[in-house]
């Protein structure tokens, strides 16, 4: 079918960047109502209110690409290749080099987590730590796609809501692409790990009067009113960098396909990423099945997990409290990709009380390899979905940790000094006071 293209409306936040038309590779799509738009418009959502996707042409790539591309590409030393995300460029966003923004983000460990695995109640477990990307979190793969995005039509300023991650991300990205980023965070408490990174890297950044839906309503109104380029996961090239995840997940593992793939939900773009992504290696035939896949939110944040456990698709908005700062989003706008992705990997949905998540960050933490608390929310999810028998002991099954476990440090201390007001800590390893004698060390070594 050939695709109808539109020029961009008042909601494309910047028409005098971008005037022509252009040659990419690419076109957008409403998920909605299937519109379709030019590759670069300058728009977040459809004419209709629905977001968009980027719908890249796989039948040129098809014969052209192969894992074995990809795989060649990890051992080489050229710019793009050394990202885990640029590697696969084709299927990211088709432009010109000299405008790819990359630190190098992506290349995170797939680590084997054995006594993490014994916990949950799993023969084996792999957790994919993207808090070991620049800027500690998973933000970075998107980030990379949507300030190169940006660089490409010419914008000179970006902007996000942000409970935290992404508005270091941004920061990070849009000060090495030149760029003033402009960050909204919302009232409350925020973790000074995240809030620290945008702050150093010179965003300028306001707290509103309101919660992050509030905050992600008002960066919307400015981005089209001021001709600011919006970088939240609204953005679809913030969406097709995420995808990069799954790709390597599947590149670490040989291209072999888990069984699970088990990660959180907030905003809800990582998991309509990885679904998008997947589902194109799939058409492509790179990969022979699809996992299922497992979405886990915070039950102070969950109005995905509500909507699943009614057995609908309409989603009500809630208001947000967890400790999962990372994922304390009540009013996700990604919600829409998130069930068309869960409908083609047989995925579930699942919630965890923030006591289960700060037990399971206990456990992640213990074997050596620490993150956020939202990113634990995926070891406690899989911990509940096998007890449950939605998981089989015996399954494959990769988990994502979604930060580093310096983001929010206070979490950590207060958890381990028992001192998280309503919190138990059965796991906890306080610090002793002792004398500062070696017969004071003795006495505390076999005690």
């Amino acid at each position: 079918m050939p695709v109808r293209r539109r020029r961009s409306s008042q909601l494309s936040v910047g028409c005098p960047l971008f005037p022509r038309e252009t040659d990419v590779r690419f076109h957008l799509a409403c998920v909605t109502c299937d519109q379709t738009y030019d590759g670069l418009a300058l728009r977040y959502r459809c004419d209709c209110g629905g977001t968009l996707d980027v719908v890249h042409d796989l039948d040129r790539l098809r014969g052209k690409l192969s894992t074995a591309t990809f795989d060649s590409r990890k051992l080489s030393r050229e710019r793009l290749d050394k990202s885990g995300v640029w590697r696969f460029r084709e299927l990211i966003l088709d432009v010109e080099p000299e405008h790819v923004v990359t630190k190098p983000e992506g290349n995170t460990n797939l680590y084997e987590a054995p006594k993490v695995a014994s916990w949950v109640g799993l023969d084996a477990l792999q957790l994919k730590h993207e808090g070991e990307n620049p800027t500690g979190s998973f933000k970075d793969r998107g980030m990379t796609g949507g300030v190169t995005a940006a660089k490409r039509l010419g914008a000179t300023r970006v902007a996000c809501a942000s409970t935290g991650n992404t508005s270091a991300s941004m920061a990070s990205y849009a000060s090495q692409a030149g760029m003033e980023a402009l960050v909204f965070i919302p009232d409350g408490k925020i973790a000074y790990g995240k809030l620290s990174q945008a702050l150093a890297y010179g965003a300028r950044t306001a707290q509103i009067a309101g919660d992050f839906d509030a905050a992600m309503a008002l960066v919307q109104e400015l981005c089209a009113a001021e001709n600011i380029y919006l970088l939240n996961s609204v953005n679809p090239f913030r969406i097709e960098g995420q995808k990069a995840i799954g790709f390597e997940i599947l590149q670490d593992l040989g291209w072999e396909v888990p069984d699970w793939i088990v990660l959180p939900g907030g905003n809800l773009g990582n998991n309509s990423a990885l679904s998008k992504g997947l589902s194109e290696l799939y058409a492509l035939g790179f990969i022979d099945k699809l996992p299922r896949m497992a979405v886990i939110q915070a039950a102070g944040a969950n109005p995905l997990a509500q909507a699943y456990a009614a057995g609908t698709e309409a989603l009500s908005p809630v208001a947000a409290k967890t400790l999962a700062t990372a994922i304390q989003i009540g009013n996700p706008v990604s919600w829409e990709k998130s069930w068309r992705g869960i409908r083609q990997l047989d995925g579930v949905v699942a919630q965890v009380s923030d006591q289960e998540i700060l037990d399971a960050k206990a456990q992640v933490d213990a074997q050596g390899i620490g993150a956020e608390p939202a990113s634990c929310a995926t070891v406690a999810g899989i911990k509940k979905l096998v007890a449950e028998g939605v998981i089989a002991p015996d399954a494959h099954v990769v988990g994502i940790l979604t930060g580093h476990l310096l983001k929010d440090p206070d979490i950590v201390v207060g958890y381990h000094q028992s001192t998280l007001e309503g919190f138990d800590s059965p796991y906890a390893n306080a610090p002793t006071r002792i004398g500062a004698t070696l017969a004071d060390v003795k006495a505390w070594l076999e005690g």
